[in-house]
């Protein structure tokens, strides 16, 4: 889950990660070299869903493809695409929608303002964070580690055999922006930045160290189900400020301050938002709170429903939810 003045601006480059994982991002396929067989259909009631790397993502896809094929009787294809190809599949008219983005000012700039082929369809009602966080099992015993200045006197304790003699900070997806690695240079920090490959093997190796009780030090976000099953708390880096934002922008390199808060939004290709009918209307009036993003999550990733069937659940149980985002 990558994200510049954001989940992803939050990444202050170019973009973002989440990644939540669908767990998980490797290996999405480009969709600017390939084209969804549903896509553009003639005379057809199709929409083509991007779906990214984390399950927050893969949440808001799952609802919004349930509810688009057995209330407004479309047919609905899902892709699943990395953060920055998404932007150039949309753009392109191979996807229709992008349901959760975290910030990517470069690829706004270049479709939204310029090009105007990519329109803005409202946010999704989630603010997105990412941060460093540290179990509070261990946070309770040693307070002073939710202070940056202080993770130094506790890297030794972090050493992995992935971190060798530094500490580890344990990422997610290597397909995710994220500043962590600038962050551990210019405040220099003891740390290596360790890639667990996925939001999915993160989640594993974050259960495994809580199981135990080991303390750990791991890139984060919110929302995200996995609070409610291991207890979490941020570690307090630089204050963000649009100084420093507006340099990583430009250099992400030179990062030295906390990833922004970010209203998470959703995005259409233009001439979907012209002639997609309902879906359209449907897709920017989709809306919802992060406990109930987090409660198709948890179905998904945790209960190990299909993203179908936890979309089912829900729907079944929110209709004064759901209803609203009907044309």
């Amino acid at each position: 889950m990558g994200r510049t003045n954001t989940r992803r601006r939050a990444l202050l480059a170019a973009a973002s990660g989440i990644g939540l994982l669908a767990a998980t991002g490797c290996g999405a396929a480009d969709m600017t070299k390939q084209s969804s067989p549903y896509v553009n259909a003639q005379g057809a009631k199709t929409v083509t869903l991007s779906v990214q790397t984390w399950v927050g993502a893969q949440a808001d896809v799952a609802v919004a493809k349930y509810l688009l094929e057995n209330k407004l009787d479309y047919r609905v294809d899902t892709v699943q695409v990395d953060e920055v190809p998404a932007w150039d599949a949309l753009s392109q008219g191979r996807v229709d929608a992008i349901m959760e983005d975290w910030g990517h000012p470069e690829q706004e700039q270049r479709y939204v303002k310029d090009k105007k082929t990519i329109t803005p369809a409202g946010g999704v009602g989630v603010i997105g964070h990412i941060g460093w966080f540290v179990p509070k099992y261990w946070a309770d015993k040693h307070p002073e580690v939710t202070d940056w200045k202080n993770l130094n006197k506790y890297a030794q304790q972090l050493r992995t055999p992935e971190s060798g003699s530094k500490g580890q900070l344990l990422d997610g997806s290597p397909s995710y922006v994220t500043n962590d690695k600038a962050l551990v240079k210019n405040l220099d920090l003891d740390y290596q930045v360790v890639f667990a490959g996925s939001e999915a093997a993160q989640i594993t190796q974050i259960q495994q160290f809580a199981k135990q009780k080991k303390p750990f030090l791991t890139y984060w976000y919110e929302p995200q189900w996995l609070f409610n099953e291991v207890p979490m708390v941020e570690v307090k880096l630089p204050k963000y400020t649009d100084e420093c934002g507006d340099k990583g922008a430009a250099d992400p390199t030179t990062v030295d301050c906390e990833y922004p808060t970010t209203p998470l939004q959703k995005y259409l290709n233009t001439n979907f938002v012209k002639h997609g009918g309902d879906a359209a209307t449907f897709l920017k009036k989709f809306k919802w709170s992060k406990d109930e993003q987090n409660q198709v999550s948890e179905m998904i990733a945790s209960e190990k429903l299909s993203p179908e069937a936890a979309a089912k659940k829900w729907v079944e149980k929110n209709p004064s939810v759901w209803k609203a985002w009907m044309p």
